[in-house]
């Protein structure tokens, strides 16, 4: 194993004490019981999704890629970066430490201030605001040791000269997140977006709330 020095060695320390994540911006308006609408749409994602995507390596094969920690769930997220949903395709997946799935995120891009989406006869005040920001993993080049839960906000990205569209690690270099691009193993926007929480299990208050 070769030594990463002294700067990389106290960025790496400094980034493991971070655990924050990204909070919904604007709560849902509704968390009563389920229409029949609403349970039915439940009944099928769930039936579709647990038979496709059980365990994290058929998420994986599925183009599903790991960002964060387990969160105080014990929910461990992975995006596939394609953030308008429709029922069969879920932006995001997330299993327990076992590799089981959990539950699933699905997604409309907020791009002009839209409301909240009327889809799939959920109710509308169901739905969670995410705000944009980049999404970044580290690597240890010499060890491999990962860190994951890094992001940055849109803004403060774009102001470095960052592209949202096409995220660089040349920026976070810049913004003296990482020693330099070969610690970044993953980056993408996260851009503003509805997002729907759908769990697998049963989940209380409803299957579709945090």
């Amino acid at each position: 194993m070769k030594p990463i020095g002294v700067l990389a060695a106290a960025f790496f320390a400094a980034a493991c004490t971070f655990a924050g994540g990204v909070v919904a911006d604007e709560d849902p308006t509704y968390t009563g019981p389920l229409s029949p609408a609403e349970t039915q749409f439940l009944q099928s994602v769930r039936r579709d999704l647990l038979a496709r995507f059980p365990r994290v390596g058929d998420g994986e094969r599925a183009g599903y890629f790991r960002y964060n920690d387990p969160d105080d769930t014990g929910a461990i997220s992975y995006a596939n970066k394609q953030w308008n949903s429709d029922p069969t395709h879920p932006s995001q997946l997330w299993y327990d430490a076992q590799g089981n799935l959990m539950g699933a995120d699905f997604s409309v891009v907020r791009t002009h201030n839209e409301p909240r989406p009327h889809l799939w006869g959920i109710n509308p005040g169901r739905w969670y605001e995410f705000n944009g920001h980049i999404h970044y993993v580290i690597a240890n080049p010499a060890t491999g040791h990962t860190i994951y839960n890094q992001w940055i906000w849109d803004r403060e990205f774009a102001e470095e000269g960052g592209s949202l569209e096409h995220p660089s690690a040349d920026t976070l270099v810049k913004l003296n997140k990482v020693p330099n691009a070969r610690y970044v193993a993953t980056i993408f926007n996260f851009p503003t977006q509805w997002d729907l929480i759908v769990w697998m299990k049963p989940h209380q208050p409803t299957p579709f709330s945090w």
